[in-house]
């Protein structure tokens, strides 16, 4: 007599079995992990205490299980819940009879077979969290022949690199996907947890709790850079943004290596403006006191070129990493920043400019504002998962100029408000330097030499006051107190510094 195979159904794009379960195989030499024995045995749990699927209800979906009976009973059970009522084998028989599905499931018998299979409710959740590992490897299973079936195409667009970026996207979707971690956390755990931050920021010679910035009254208004902020550096063009980046970017990288690790970052810098040779640039213009205008043009002396190699030799141990590749996606970025945190300890992420990071094709098709909207909450979104400050470069809208009063506020915020949303932190750089330079005064048409000598001189001692400073207005603070730093600025060498004078009435004050 001929034995026949037994009928076969599609389960997520795997040819599955609905009689013998060792017919559940790739190939003839190996087959897809599974244990069937741990999903009858939850199902029977749910079946003798509803309570079972609360355990794992959270993590735990329908297609997870190996079986299609399985994940079709499961979903059934959990909608019968929903609704307050008793999910068992009597209850799921007439829910089946009545879409005429019963058979499709094995019928009363197996029904009846899984109630025998019941394990207690302590032992549920261990076997939810057995099936769902078990799907992920088939998943892996599942996306490692995509990758290789993909590599093997010869589609000139579609090169390695954006393979390799696609592959770890993936992985990471795969890896977060109805994790079983998190939930509610008991308050004494946050509250220990909150103490030893403070504990840690106590002991720092710095008495800051998070990554200091290298300025001395900023970190005093701010508490240094707060592990999974979003920081939100703006102002409009020439302000100087790119250099107070680059300043707190080397000030994190030096006092990482002065104290060992203890203080300070390992800093990862997204430069989607400038290369990285510029950026490099900057930071030995800024250390050695050289001009980088004059570095660029080669109008070095021989004395110079000499103190600049000497400054190069003291800066290549910085731990500072630059990805100047333009127009990244959010999910590009995310996949390069985890990355760089288990290659080299990542600790500071900072990013220029937020503005030109691209979206995902369905948020560039609803419009320039829901894809800002998208990348604001990708980059808090990056700043919890990696446990990281993201601090974020942002333009500003040119309503500012139009006003007589251009210190910038939240409404000047450029294309999103959720760009104000989603930011612990926003710090607007002010510098009224360059707008008195720009309104440098002009003889009027019959006016006389000597009010026009008077206009200048006024125009001179206004300038004098603000000559090479800068204001960083903090706007929003989530975590404490807003208000205004002044920071002294040498835009010739590209750096900030603290002022002096500042520092000396404060403590008067005090």
């Amino acid at each position: 007599m001929q034995n026949k195979s037994p009928p076969l159904t599609q389960f997520e794009g795997v040819i599955e079995p609905t009689g013998n379960i060792e017919q559940l195989a790739p190939t003839p030499f190996r087959r897809l992990p599974y244990n069937i024995e741990s999903e009858k045995a939850l199902i029977g749990a749910i079946f003798a205490n509803n309570r079972a699927y609360e355990l794992v209800s959270e993590y735990l979906q329908p297609k997870h299980f190996a079986l299609t009976q399985h994940g079709r009973v499961f979903e059934a059970c959990g909608k019968l819940i929903e609704r307050g009522q008793i999910a068992d084998s009597i209850t799921l028989k007439r829910y089946f009879e009545q879409d005429k599905s019963l058979s499709d499931i094995g019928g009363q018998a197996y029904l009846d077979e899984l109630v025998s299979s019941a394990v207690t409710v302590i032992n549920a959740q261990e076997y939810g969290r057995i099936i769902h590992d078990l799907f992920l490897k088939r998943e892996l299973i599942n996306l490692g022949e995509d990758v290789v079936n993909r590599a093997y195409k010869s589609e000139v667009e579609d090169n390695a690199i954006i393979q390799i970026d696609s592959a770890e996207q993936s992985l990471y979707d795969l890896a977060t996907s109805g994790s079983y971690d998190g939930g509610f956390v008991e308050f004494k755990e946050t509250i220990l947890k909150a103490i030893e931050i403070a504990e840690a920021a106590h002991k720092r010679e710095s008495q800051l709790a998070g990554i200091g910035s290298g300025f001395r009254d900023l970190d005093r208004l701010l508490g240094g850079f707060h592990q999974s902020d979003l920081i939100i550096i703006a102002g409009r063009p020439a302000m100087g943004k790119t250099a107070l980046a680059t300043n707190i970017s080397y000030n994190a990288a030096k006092d990482y290596l002065e104290t060992n690790g203890d203080e300070g970052a390992v800093v990862g810098f997204f430069s989607l403006e400038m290369s990285s040779e510029q950026l490099a640039a900057r930071i030995l213009s800024e250390q050695s006191n050289i001009s980088s205008d004059r570095m660029r043009k080669g109008e070095l002396s021989s004395e110079e070129f000499t103190r600049l190699v000497q400054a190069s030799q003291s800066l290549h141990k910085a731990p500072i990493f630059i990805d100047d590749t333009p127009a990244l996606t959010v999910s590009a970025l995310r996949t390069r920043a985890r990355r760089l945190k288990r290659q080299h300890k990542l600790s500071l992420i900072i990013i220029d400019y937020l503005q030109l990071i691209s979206g995902s094709s369905n948020s560039r098709n609803d419009g320039r504002v829901q894809e800002v909207s998208e990348i604001t909450r990708g980059l808090k979104t990056l700043a919890k998962e990696l446990h990281v400050p993201v601090v974020a470069l942002s333009q500003l809208s040119r309503q500012v100029e139009n006003r007589e009063d251009k210190r910038p506020q939240l409404a000047d915020l450029r294309e999103s408000g959720s760009i104000e949303q989603d930011a612990d932190v926003v710090a607007f750089i002010y510098r009224d330097e360059y707008y008195l330079e720009k309104a440098e005064p002009k003889q009027r048409t019959e006016e006389t030499l000597e009010k026009f000598a008077h206009r200048v001189a006024n125009w001179e001692e206004r300038i004098s006051r603000v000559h090479n400073t800068a204001e960083i207005i903090i706007a929003k603070q989530r975590h404490g107190p807003v208000g205004n730093v002044k920071l002294m600025f040498d835009g010739q060498f590209t750096r900030f510094g603290d002022l002096d004078f500042q520092y000396e009435e404060s403590e008067s004050n005090n």
